[in-house]
């Protein structure tokens, strides 16, 4: 039996052109995070000042709920931690993504953290500026996009059902 290309049934080639798709979604999004993460580092919004006029603003003339804002107010008061955590959390998200390791637990992350930032965003920003990168997070985790060209291809091999990847 052959494996050429051609030889594969019309199911398996839809199948791969799906994987190739949300890989490619998958390395955008990664790519989306590590560029995120290197402007605001530029820019000094991981500095406990920077950190906590950026939370302060979304406080202060975002539409978020009260819960949230109150979480926001601790986070800017704690920012000589926050502001680390958070540039931490955003190269994390990228490189995983990037390289594809850990796909699924990162990408939910990130749609969680992403639907957060959105709502505390919510008023002072385009809406769809976030609710794209939160559904592409949320089809890269259903999808298991990291098993084409990335790290967990090879985890899926030995680990097959297993959900990480």
């Amino acid at each position: 039996m052959s494996s050429s290309l051609h030889d594969r049934g019309p199911i398996a080639l839809q199948s791969n052109r799906a994987q190739c798709a949300l890989t490619i979604i998958r390395v955008a999004l990664g790519a989306l995070f590590v560029s995120v993460f290197l402007e605001n580092f530029h820019k000094g919004l991981y500095s406990p000042s920077g950190y906590s006029g950026l939370i302060n603003f979304y406080i202060q003339k975002g539409h978020g709920p009260h819960l949230l804002k109150s979480i926001m107010g601790l986070m800017a008061s704690h920012a000589s931690v926050a502001g680390p955590m958070q540039a931490l959390t955003e190269i994390t998200f990228g490189v995983f993504l990037l390289i594809g390791l850990l796909t699924r637990p990162v990408a939910l992350a990130a749609f969680l953290f992403l639907s957060t930032l959105w709502l505390a965003e919510s008023g002072t920003a385009w809406t769809w500026e976030l609710l794209m990168p939160m559904f592409v997070a949320f089809a890269l985790m259903v999808g298991a996009a990291g098993r084409k060209w990335g790290v967990d291809a090879i985890f899926a091999r030995r680990y097959p059902r297993s959900l990480f990847w």
